[in-house]
């Protein structure tokens, strides 16, 4: 994509947030990784901006980046956002509560301390946060802040999955980041779940005798 493109999509998303401006002082964006995969924790990113200063040309969605691309941008929101929060969610914790209730408690813990008045959430919804919520279906590809967050999480997890793979080798980790992929399955079925695998995941592939 061409620095002109990146430009008009930048502006473009950080438009949606200049747009609440109006009625809020300080605008965060939530989003989580994590959700789906059959080992690891959930990742929640909240990130607030000055929105009055240019973009990051490259903030959007995480999953239109490379994973070159994701660790670079995240250096740069780490540099230029007002605040920065991460919640995590272990297994464990997963297994416990479900995936739901999990990720609204990494967002929760995202969430603290950040004294933003508008937060802009990535789909989920009843988070009890501090300021007013606004739920927005696929809002990483919509809300600048929001993918912000999505880049944050992503890069965050997939870190913790890399150093994962250095624990726990045989299940390819750092190459799948705990997403159910043939490779992975295949593993879990042969070696059985190591103590990140979410059990209330793997009943389809893994049966405790």
């Amino acid at each position: 994509m061409s620095k002109n493109s990146r430009t008009d999509r930048a502006l473009e998303l950080i438009s949606h947030d200049r747009a609440f401006l109006s009625q809020s002082t300080l605008i965060a964006g939530m989003d989580e990784a994590g959700r789906g995969p059959l080992a690891g924790c959930v990742v929640a990113a909240c990130v607030a901006f000055s929105l009055e200063e240019d973009p990051i040309l490259w903030v959007d969605d995480s999953k239109k980046l490379s994973e070159s691309r994701r660790e670079k941008v995240y250096d740069e929101i780490m540099e230029k956002a007002l605040y920065v929060g991460i919640g995590i969610a272990s297994a464990q914790v997963i297994d416990e509560i479900n995936i739901l209730q999990a990720t609204r408690r990494a967002m929760r813990d995202a969430a603290s301390g950040i004294p933003a008045d508008l937060f802009l959430v990535d789909a989920v919804t009843n988070l009890s946060l501090p300021g007013r919520e606004k739920a927005i279906l696929h809002g990483d590809a919509i809300s600048y802040s929001i993918a912000a967050a999505s880049i944050i999480a992503k890069v965050t997890r997939d870190r913790q999955m890399r150093s994962l793979d250095r624990v726990y080798p045989a299940y390819g980790f750092a190459k799948h980041k705990g997403y159910g992929t043939a490779e992975h399955i295949d593993m879990l079925k042969r070696y059985g779940p190591c103590p990140e695998h979410r059990r209330t995941f793997i009943g389809h592939f893994w049966q405790k005798e």
